[in-house]
């Protein structure tokens, strides 16, 4: 047995644990860690907390804030429910075209962002194929906060699909063959058998989603408008103040967005951890 354990270590594909320790430290620092500390190290040496505040809570700057939150937590809680349900169909059920609809879900990983935005705005403009019938409603998408969060939903639901599927085709039918003999319907097997083993994998889901959709900026300043306090985005109110060579403010701008995203991710990741405590995981 200790001869085997020896030969298995000798022949391993992977470094040993010292050495692939520290050539993942040294990638983090170099592609992560050091971006994020010189971000909060130019806006310290460049702006004085009185300044720093001020350019955070500007009125247009709270509004691109609620904007950017506001849509992206509510296109990942639509993706969340959406993505559960188009991967639960690619799972469960055989239809004719189902390689096609599986193989529609990655689309926007493989769109350029610009196109997305593009094609979205062509779609529902007051003119496209779908604002020409939404505008007589009174339903204006294109050039509106709508649009920015129609985009956000696009980009988001690639990774609820996935992150969701998986664990569905993993899941054992005889569960629900078990509820079902016990005497629980559709409604009971679901939320007693089914959504405590999604719960986790959900939560994944969702945080990633949101957090694509934080960042997102391609496929929303085509069909935002980007008109200021109504449709203006965080990330292109930076690239704004970049264009204006206002770099202190623009890393200001990058900080709180980077610090709002890590509590939010680190509240999200506490939740997952706790769902898999109650899981007993």
């Amino acid at each position: 047995m200790i001869f085997s354990r020896t030969l298995l270590r000798r022949h391993s594909v992977l470094p040993g644990f010292d050495l692939a320790l520290g050539l993942t430290l040294l990638y983090l620092s170099l592609i992560v860690l050091i971006p994020l500390s010189a971000t909060f190290l130019r806006t310290v040496n460049d702006l004085t907390w009185v300044q720093f505040v001020e350019t955070v809570t500007s009125p247009r700057v709270v509004a691109s804030y609620k904007l950017t939150f506001g849509a992206s937590l509510l296109a990942a809680i639509v993706n969340a429910v959406f993505g559960l349900l188009v991967a639960w169909v690619l799972v469960r059920y055989k239809f004719f075209g189902r390689r096609v609809v599986d193989a529609l879900v990655d689309l926007p990983f493989a769109l350029p962002t610009a196109v997305a935005g593009i094609v979205l705005t062509g779609l529902y403009a007051g003119n496209g194929w779908i604002g020409q019938f939404l505008e007589p409603l009174g339903i204006k998408v294109a050039y509106t906060p709508v649009g920015v969060f129609v985009a956000m939903t696009f980009i988001g639901l690639p990774f609820v699909v996935r992150t969701v599927q998986p664990i569905l085709e993993d899941l054992a039918s005889e569960l629900e063959e078990a509820a079902v003999t016990l005497g629980a319907n559709r409604l009971q097997t679901f939320r007693h058998v089914i959504l405590p083993v999604l719960t986790p994998a959900l939560l994944t889901g969702f945080a990633l989603a949101f957090a694509r959709a934080l960042g997102e900026y391609g496929s929303i300043i085509f069909i935002a408008g980007n008109m200021p306090m109504i449709s203006e985005i965080t990330p292109l109110l930076i690239i704004t103040k970049l264009e204006q060579y206002d770099y202190a403010g623009a890393t200001a701008i990058a900080v709180v967005m980077l610090v709002m995203s890590f509590f939010l991710l680190l509240a999200i990741n506490g939740l997952q951890a706790w769902t898999r405590k109650r899981q007993g995981k």
